[in-house]
């Protein structure tokens, strides 16, 4: 009788020992997966001030990764960032290199294909820029015949011009600071990009140029968002979320005031409203 009740608590103590060793491996692992993620990484181009910008102390700056930050501290995850080079920004998403592209990327259908966004959290109206010389108080394709324009490889500008402006020369540049470069050294006649960007470098004390004509958006672009993989449906729905609780308890407007002193959400008018025949 008494080996018979040695036994049985020799066998109770055994499934309590397995018992806990189960919950002690549980526990591992499932702080393993806490900890992968809680790492989301973005991946930005870190060459188009003051959105995204790399800079003199090392650091990736601006307002996509202080927005990307706080998201991601909204999700409770820690945002880390890489920087790319924007005409394989795309490519570099897809081969798993980081999870989102947050720099200021326009909503187009041609992007759709291959990625999917989120909802737009700016708009980022474009304008164009004009050589003080040419004399110009506005911008319309007659009145810029024979005119070189310049802006951004792979920029929505880019099928905006072939649409609107087929007849002047274009010049591509692989980073907006090289666009604005040729500009101040009158290599350009115009330059076409974002409203924004243009702004914080005619800023900078830029004398050459000026802004000319009207703002507006590409037609068929949905704002600036961030993009993800197209089987990603489950974090793009996560970061939806948190850019909605963002926007919605002053977080947003908080950053936005840091970099402008007007409301950047505001949809501009089309290219065709101004271009069109």
């Amino acid at each position: 009788m008494g080996r018979l009740e040695t036994n049985s608590n020799e066998g109770t103590t055994m499934r309590k020992i397995a018992l806990y060793a189960c919950a002690a491996m549980t526990l591992v692992l499932a702080g393993t997966a806490l900890a992968k993620a809680e790492t989301i990484r973005m991946g930005a181009e870190g060459a188009y001030p003051p959105f995204n910008y790399v800079a003199e102390d090392g650091q990736l700056k601006g307002f996509d990764i202080d927005i990307g930050n706080a998201i991601c501290a909204e999700l409770k995850a820690t945002c880390e960032w890489s920087v790319n080079e924007w005409s394989g920004i795309i490519p570099a998403l897809l081969a798993s290199k980081f999870d989102i592209i947050a720099s200021s990327m326009a909503i187009t259908e041609a992007r759709m294909e291959k990625v999917s966004f989120s909802d737009p959290y700016y708009f980022n109206a474009m304008r164009f820029v004009a050589s003080k010389e040419l004399g110009l108080t506005d911008i319309k394709p007659d009145l810029a015949k024979g005119l070189v324009i310049g802006t951004q490889s792979g920029s929505i500008a880019v099928d905006m011009l072939k649409q609107f402006f087929p007849d002047n020369e274009v010049k591509l540049y692989p980073t907006l600071g090289e666009a604005f470069l040729d500009m101040q050294n009158s290599r350009l006649d115009l330059l076409v990009e974002s409203k924004i960007a243009s702004a914080d470098w005619l800023a900078q004390g830029e004398e050459c140029c000026a802004f000319v004509g009207e703002e507006f958006l590409q037609d068929g672009t949905l704002g600036a968002g961030l993009a993800f993989r197209k089987d990603d449906d489950a974090l793009r729905e996560r970061v939806n979320a948190a850019l909605a609780k963002i926007v919605s308890d002053g977080t947003y407007d908080t950053i936005r005031k840091k970099y402008f002193d007007f409301d950047i959400r505001q949809k501009p008018s089309n290219a065709s409203a101004l271009f069109g025949k």
